[in-house]
């Protein structure tokens, strides 16, 4: 993606004038595009009070988030329990290098029954670790603390060492080890920096080693077992009310047993905060649902403890007993489900118990003997089967009000922002009088600018809003803009709207899993994306009350849905067959029985695409989005027909509509999400979003017949000649939103304005008769739409400036792509 600077221009009234400022205000590529509009303030008017919880943000270990992130753990692997059950490349000698003889063993000898696995290293012989990325970060003049665990019969010494490929990092360290299992530490001072720094250990004996490990002495607070200062210091920058944490799929994949002898010392299970507390070499080690291990160094108690530190509010997430992401299976077993509700009011009496308690006794012991406050609880997460998630729902909600009757207790709506699922799960939420349910999507910048009034028609007597995860599926600055619009509904509706907050939080940019993602890192760097920059002002900048607000609209530029037709499968191998595309008034526009060849259509994505046995095949079971299209991207008014057969594989049919490229379409997902549901869903710049969904699956071998209805934009579906439903796209995408609000504290009105267009906004602000200074502050994000942050270039930074020229009605130009914050003091 190209990486562009913006273009600087103050937009400002004629009577306004540029008094002090850090930088310039953004402008746009074209100045001549100018639209108009007003903005009308009723000053007098009541709105929404905005809780001191609005925003926060949702920590998940995805994208390497803690081991090799916010865990400032520099070893990775350090007690050898890396294995298949985690990614299936892994063994327990992943990033280690062994020179002469070293042997992971997982028998009696080890370190302590929940660490299992420990290394056997041979005399005369080392081991050396790798770390994260291109390796260990060491900079010069800053202190480093090694420690192992270790054991030795006959005695040994250790010389320990940092290196590079360059030479030496720090001075070589010996430690001598004697009998059984002790702990011993030693620490470096960096000679010179180096992000490619290797950790030696070397023996001179036979020894047995666990737990080796390095951790940077600058800690966030220097905390011990503590946090990388980096990013630490960007999500309190924040000024986050709350944090959620763990997740997210890990909460509620795998299997809900725990981890010992019993039950087989289970390596993929659900998140269980139990296994996360306590002296780091006791956790339990566990896959992670993202496809590699999570140590649990960075636990329960260090997401407390974090929370404490930058002033949020601790919400945690616990496993409901039905599992979500794909794997969609409800645990039967009520012995089980006894034991993670009882570890659940454990869990309240860790955080909120006095330390004379079972739980708070062990708190006090980690280092906190107060307790961490509590008040927010969420029991599962996108749970795909709303029935029997919410009946589990109610026991662990009966007995946290039993005995903890101020927790508010929160429920889901499943994964999406519509469909069967959601509205199932939001009926059972209003029969059941629950006080707030946590929602969660991820749909491209198009429909976040369509719903901005979403929670508008919200029921105000049913139960409240936390949006918990949601983003516009990319990091350029368009999607930090169509975010920043839906924002302005958020806060407009924050009497219904409690909490909300972006995900996810972190991504190390040499283990992605997840697109897009709040603040980007490496082993040495880290920087804020154009979505951080946005959320950041609008968390430092809530304000305690809507003040309401109208704006003029932008004139509507849609037409019908028009486009080409196509083809695709996902990890299914599928064959199609007599395609006709019929224009409404009867005549025919594509028609293609494959009686010879393709040559029709022209294949865009990955897979493999033969005509076969008078059928179009797609033979590769593994690729995915395989797209091939044929027709006129101008065809509108149409209706099209497929037959469709699933040869193998995980899901069922793609038959794209009003296709005008690969990112700008929309397609009939037959048997999607591992064959669970079916979904229309659009593309808009690549960025998908769901407008109907149905619980469903797709049989193999069986032909199915399927029909489209395009007119206007009303689109009818049908599968096998009976209805399956439809949807009207109708409406606009408005880029120009804004919401006011006022900070109690300083008395400002606060005006915030999206204008996610490539036309300068030329707005008259009327503050209905409000005294003002006329002084503002304001701060601006703005560029090229398509910029995007990287390590090495932000294009896309608030500049804050002062203006004057501001009166109870001024005029103002928003840049083109902008988000303007204007701080107005009253009086």
């Amino acid at each position: 993606m190209p990486r562009t600077s913006p273009r600087w221009r103050l937009g400002l009234g004629a009577t306004a004038f540029l008094v002090a400022a850090t930088g310039l205000v953004p402008a746009p590529a074209h100045a001549e595009d100018v639209t108009d509009y007003t903005i009308t303030v009723d000053p007098g008017a009541r709105g929404a009070t905005i809780d001191d919880t609005m925003y926060g943000v949702f920590f998940e270990d995805i994208n390497r988030a803690a081991d090799g992130g916010l865990y400032a753990e520099l070893v990775q692997n350090r007690s050898f329990e890396y294995s298949t059950a985690d990614n299936g490349s892994y063994t327990p000698l992943t990033s280690w290098a062994v020179s002469g003889t070293a042997q992971v063993r997982d028998d009696t000898g080890r370190l302590n029954e929940r660490n299992r696995n420990y290394l056997a290293l041979g005399a005369g012989s080392s081991v050396t670790n790798a770390g994260y990325n291109t390796g260990i970060r060491v900079e010069q003049g800053k202190r480093y603390d090694f420690s192992v665990w270790a054991h030795a019969d006959a005695g040994s010494t250790l010389t320990v060492g940092l290196k590079d490929a360059a030479g030496t990092l720090a001075t070589a360290r010996q430690v001598a080890v004697s009998g059984g299992w002790k702990k011993y530490t030693a620490t470096f001072t960096a000679g010179r920096t180096s992000s490619h720094g290797r950790l030696a250990v070397a023996s001179t004996g036979a020894a047995a080693l666990d737990m080796v490990s390095l951790f940077p002495r600058d800690t966030y607070k220097r905390q011990p077992n503590g946090l990388r200062k980096d990013l630490a210091e960007k999500i309190e920058a924040l000024d986050p009310s709350f944090v959620r944490f763990p997740g997210g799929c890990l909460v509620n994949t795998g299997s809900m047993q725990d981890y010992s002898e019993s039950s087989g010392w289970q390596r993929k299970r659900s998140y269980q905060w139990k296994d996360t507390i306590g002296p780091v070499e006791q956790r339990a080690t566990n896959a992670n649902f993202w496809g590699y291990n999570q140590s649990y160094g960075l636990g329960y108690y260090e997401y407390f403890r974090f929370s404490e530190d930058i002033g949020a509010m601790p919400l945690p997430v616990v496993p409901a007993l039905v599992t979500g992401c794909g794997q969609n299976r409800a645990t039967d077993d009520e012995a089980l489900l006894q034991r993670h509700i009882q570890d659940t009011l454990d869990l309240i009496e860790f955080a909120n118990g006095p330390a004379t308690s079972t739980w708070g006794r062990k708190r006090a012991e980690m280092g906190h003997p107060r307790p961490f406050g509590l008040t927010h609880l969420a029991v599962g997460n996108e749970e795909n089967l709303p029935d029997e998630f919410f009946a589990r729902f109610r026991k662990f909600r009966a007995a946290i009000e039993a005995k903890y009757p101020d927790i508010t207790v929160i429920s889901n709506s499943g994964p999406d922002d519509t469909g069967a699922v959601f509205d199932r799960a939001w009926e059972l939420n209003r029969e059941g009088d629950v006080d707030m349910v946590d929602e969660h999507y991820y749909n491209s910048p198009q429909w976040f600018l369509q719903n901005n009034d979403r929670y508008d028609s919200y029921d105000r007597n049913g139960p409240q809003v936390f949006l918990g995860e949601y983003a516009s599926q990319g990091n350029a600055l368009q999607n930090a803009l169509a975010e920043a619009a839906f924002m302005t509904g958020l806060e407009r509706n924050a009497d219904i709207v409690r909490l909300a907050s972006y995900a996810p939080l972190l991504s190390n940019e040499d283990y992605v899993q997840w697109r897009p993602d709040l603040i980007w890192f490496n082993n040495h760097a880290s920087w804020n994306s154009a979505n951080y920059e946005v959320q950041k002002l609008f968390m430092t900048n809530v304000g305690d009350r809507v003040v309401p607000s109208t704006a003029t609209g932008t004139p509507d530029v849609s037409g019908p849905i028009s486009g080409a037709v196509g083809l695709s499968t996902w990890a299914t191998s599928a064959a199609y067959d007599d395609v006709k595309v019929t224009a409404a008034d009867g005549s025919p526009l594509l028609s293609d029985d494959f009686s010879g060849d393709a040559s029709q259509w022209t294949h865009h994505g990955t897979g493999s695409w033969s005509v076969q046995d008078g059928a179009y095949l797609q033979s590769d079971e593994a690729a995915e989005n395989t797209l091939v299209t044929a027709g006129d991207p101008g065809w509108h008014d149409y209706d099209l027909h497929v037959k469709a057969t699933k040869k193998s594989g995980k899901e069922g049919f793609l038959v794209a509509f009003g296709v005008k490229d690969t990112g700008n379409h929309y397609w009939w997902n037959l048997g999607g999400w591992n064959n669970t549901q079916s979904a229309v869903e659009q593309a808009s710049d690549g960025g998908k979003s769901t407008l109907i969904s149905k619980a469903g699956s797709i049989e193999t071998g069986r032909a199915y017949d399927i029909d489209i209805k395009v007119r206007g934009r009303q689109v009818t579906l049908y599968l096998d000649g009976q209805e399956w439903g439809s949807f009207t796209d109708d409406k606009p995408a408005e880029p120009f939103r804004q919401v006011v609000t006022e900070d109690a504290a300083t008395g400002d009105l606060i005006v915030k304005v999206v204008n996610a267009q490539s036309a300068e906004a030329r707005t008259t602000v009327d503050l209905g008769g409000a005294k003002v200074a006329s002084r503002a502050r304001v701060t601006t994000l703005a560029g090229e739409p398509d910029a995007v942050n990287t390590e090495t270039n932000t294009p896309v930074t608030p500049v804050t400036s002062t203006v004057s020229g501001i009166s109870s009605k001024f005029a103002y130009t928003f840049p083109a792509n902008s988000v303007t914050f204007l701080r107005i003091k009253q009086g």
